[in-house]
């Protein structure tokens, strides 16, 4: 099974050439980010075109009571070639809207994938908050094969030891005070800690640490920049990624500002 996952930056204006990418690659199951309620519609006529009119978005069910109580006008998509039916697991996060999920009815058998956008820190304690909820959510859920994937943002650095530092820890790796130890926890819960729970990392299992490979970059005047890998994809146990790839030249060709990311699944045997 192919999956590829990407944060589409609320972008109509590349939306053609954004469906153009992932047809090329002709996945079985997409995973959008930053889908609009303006956008929406467009995506389920492109996805219908390119052979996935299977799709179940945030959007349709988004809780209107959650604190903001403004409803949000961005949410997350799941799209498949095969139909979709109800997962196992709702994933219990703040707002409703950054989370959904859906289990495909793939050729190697039915795989639950799980659809997420954590909130910046911009948005405050939501974020620790979300992740939180994401790891108790997959601990409690029952076992079945399963993907978890989508723009996570964390964590801040990973080193070539394997070692991770989230965004509780400023540029030198302090603690910032106003964070601390419970949101630092939080991030590691996820990324890496999902490990602990029998996930995979598919990127970092086929290729290790020695590359940062940032999915999401900045560049400044000076001509200076940088990034941070935010967008990622696990496989429960009973899967495991044969192949996994961003897709940089995306981002680099202004399609959106992150990456792409693109697995191909297999069972665990």
């Amino acid at each position: 099974m192919r999956v590829i996952t990407w944060n589409v930056a609320r972008r109509s204006s590349c939306l053609a050439e954004q469906c153009a990418a992932l047809a090329a690659r002709e996945p079985d199951v997409v995973a959008l980010q930053e889908v609009t309620d303006t956008t929406l519609p467009l995506w389920r006529a492109v996805l219908d075109r390119i052979g996935l009119p299977h799709v179940r978005a945030s959007l349709d069910h988004a809780d209107p009571s959650r604190a903001p109580a403004r409803r949000r006008r961005t949410g997350v998509l799941v799209a498949s070639g095969a139909a979709l039916r109800d997962p196992s697991a709702t994933l219990p996060v703040p707002w409703s809207e950054t989370a959904v999920a859906a289990v495909a009815a793939c050729t190697i058998g039915p795989i639950e994938v799980q659809c997420l956008h954590v909130p910046n820190a911009a948005n405050g304690w939501v974020k620790a908050h979300t992740l939180q909820a994401i790891r108790t959510g997959l601990r409690a859920a029952p076992p079945t094969p399963r993907v978890v994937c989508g723009d996570l943002n964390t964590p801040r650095r990973e080193l070539e030891n394997g070692s991770v530092l989230s965004f509780a820890r400023d540029s030198r790796g302090r603690l910032r005070p106003e964070r601390g130890p419970e949101w630092d926890e939080a991030e590691l819960g996820v990324v890496p800690g999902l490990r602990d729970l029998g996930y995979r990392d598919a990127y970092r299992s086929l290729h290790g640490y020695a590359s940062r490979e940032p999915s999401w970059t900045w560049q400044r005047i000076s001509g200076h920049g940088g990034g941070w890998r935010l967008d990622h994809l696990f496989t429960s146990p009973e899967l495991e990624p044969a192949a996994c790839v961003y897709h940089h030249s995306w981002r680099d060709e202004g399609l959106s500002d992150h990456s792409a990311l693109e697995a191909d699944i297999v069972p665990n045997e």
